[in-house]
């Protein structure tokens, strides 16, 4: 059974030649460089993504692992933000801001949904990068799947035309805002700022610019039903935002040990009244400037029958 807000497969693509990637270093401020040779580092960041596959699998999520074809993608490890996967059967391809993440779409990732999904449809706008436009998927855009909005951060990965025309397509209301870090930067990509679960939302409200759009965020969320759990500036820092909600034998919210060390008790107790916290330890991958979310691209469609012989 496919959960609308916590999907029940993902797909995960083994890192080959993981780093932090040098063409995004200037507006992911997230980013930290590895102490380590590139091969440590690359061995280190495979090692933790195993041990994140076997955690998963092991609470019951169908993962489907891909491994990394190329030598030119150090942020491979990232789906989320090249594809997304919706409820009817509708899959969405995206065009990304810095050249040499484009090269981490891959058609025999969509090929096995059409396989073991049912696709109705793939909506590519991976064409409109020739126009300079970029909106990378579950990154920039977080989606709520149930209230049908997507909130969105200003930012040169989201443009807003390319916003305008998914939430079109895909029957999305945009709520876009300006966001920044307590250092004044503009924050990159959404999802590293709020996560939206069945029953609650994590979002830290003090980084939306504008009183006015914080009140109307914190609003939506609350109209939908949920609790909201409101992080500071240093737990967005400790990635608390990078959370997805999934479903395995029970529901779960896999986020890093570092995020769920940053939560307080009364943040956690808020979880786990509706899901089990699963912690999955991705120190030198969270080096790249994103975390458990990031690595994670859900499935939101319905299985293909097994077939019997």
């Amino acid at each position: 059974m496919t959960l609308l807000q916590a999907p029940d497969a993902v797909v995960m693509i083994r890192p080959h030649h993981f780093c932090s990637n040098p063409e995004t270093r200037d507006d992911n401020a997230f980013q930290t460089l590895s102490n380590h040779s590139a091969a440590a580092t690359s061995e280190a960041a495979r090692s933790e993504f195993d041990a994140a596959v076997a955690k998963l699998r092991k609470a019951g999520v169908r993962v489907h692992v891909f491994e990394d074809t190329s030598t030119e993608t150090p942020d491979s490890v990232f789906p989320n933000n090249w594809f997304s996967t919706h409820t009817g059967g509708h899959v969405a391809i995206y065009p990304m801001f810095a050249p040499n993440r484009r090269k981490e779409r891959r058609q025999d990732v969509i090929e096995m949904l059409k396989r073991d999904y049912r696709v109705q449809d793939v909506i590519d706008y991976s064409g409109l990068e020739q126009d300079g436009l970029a909106l990378e998927g579950t990154g920039a855009m977080v989606l709520d799947h149930i209230g049908r909005i997507a909130y969105t951060v200003h930012s040169n990965r989201a443009d807003p035309i390319l916003l305008e025309r998914f939430c079109t397509h895909f029957n999305f209301e945009p709520i876009a805002f300006e966001a920044r870090d307590a250092q004044g930067r503009d924050v990159y990509h959404t999802n590293v700022l709020m996560g939206i679960g069945t029953g609650y939302a994590l979002i830290c409200l003090d980084m939306i610019v504008d009183p006015e759009r914080r009140r109307t965020v914190a609003q939506r969320l609350e109209d939908s039903g949920r609790q909201v759990i409101d992080l500071s500036h240093a737990q967005i820092g400790e990635f608390a935002g990078n959370a997805i909600e999934l479903t395995g034998d029970r529901r779960i919210l896999a986020l890093s040990s570092r995020a769920l060390a940053s939560l307080r008790p009364e943040q956690i107790a808020i979880i786990e009244k509706t899901a089990q916290l699963l912690p999955l330890d991705i120190p030198t991958i969270e080096t790249a400037g994103g975390s458990v979310r990031c690595m994670l691209a859900g499935i939101h469609l319905t299985r293909r029958t097994e077939r019997t012989h």
